[in-house]
Parts: C-alpha cells; structure tokens; sequence
C-alpha cells in the first residue's frame, strides 16, 4: 500500500508561492505516474496536475496552466508542486497520489494522505 505524506503548505497572500512536496512510504512509488488534487470548501475534489513516472510529461487543469509546475524525483520517491501567483481560489487542502495517466488526467490507485492546507488572502 502506498501511503503519500503531504507537506509545504501554508498561507500566502495573493500574489504568492509556495512549492508543495509528497513522499510516499511502503512500496516503491517511482514506478507510478503522480498527480496533485485539490478539494476547496464546499466543493469535490478536482484534478490539479499530473506527470508521467519518466516526468517526461506534465499536465495541468486550465485553472492552474501557467502558475503551477509539477516534477519529480525518483530517487527520493518524491513529487513536488510549485505554485506561483497564488489566487484566494486556489484555497484548498491539495493531496497527491500515484496512479496512470489517462488522456490528460490521472486516474488515482485510491491511496490518499492526509493533505496539505494552502490558504491564499486576498
């Protein structure tokens, strides 16, 4: 079973970074394409970004095209989000997990974490 840990989060104002990580315990996480998801209040979870197990590919939601970048390392069973010019709707609790990519999206294994909390003030 693979468990993620996420962590980086935090309050910024708008305008603002933060760069997110997720380590995975248990069975090798490499082999797997990763992704960030994101759940704001009142809302269902949403994909963010995803990159292939390589990290030869990448993608985004729209709402994140631009300002977000994803990456990996392998060799630290990690994946990490940078997140640029931060805006009060990226407010969310971001999670990440391992699972394969379809079209432009990741269909998750269904392992999630705990999440990490990212408040943007306007």
């Amino acid at each position: 079973q693979v468990q993620p840990v996420e962590s980086g989060g935090g309050l910024v104002q708008a305008g603002g970074s933060l760069r997110l990580s997720c380590a995975a315990s248990g069975r090798t996480f490499s082999t797997y394409a990763k992704g960030w998801f994101r759940q704001g209040p009142g809302k269902a979870r949403e994909f963010v970004a995803a990159i292939s197990w390589t990290g030869g590919s990448t993608y985004y939601a729209d709402s994140v095209l631009g300002r977000f970048t994803i990456s990996r390392d392998n060799a630290k069973n990690t994946v990490y989000l940078q997140m640029n010019s931060l805006k009060p709707e990226d407010t969310a609790v971001y999670y990440c997990a391992a699972g394969t990519l379809v079209g432009t999206t990741l269909r998750p294994l269904g392992d999630w974490g705990q999440g990490t909390q990212v408040t943007v003030s306007s």
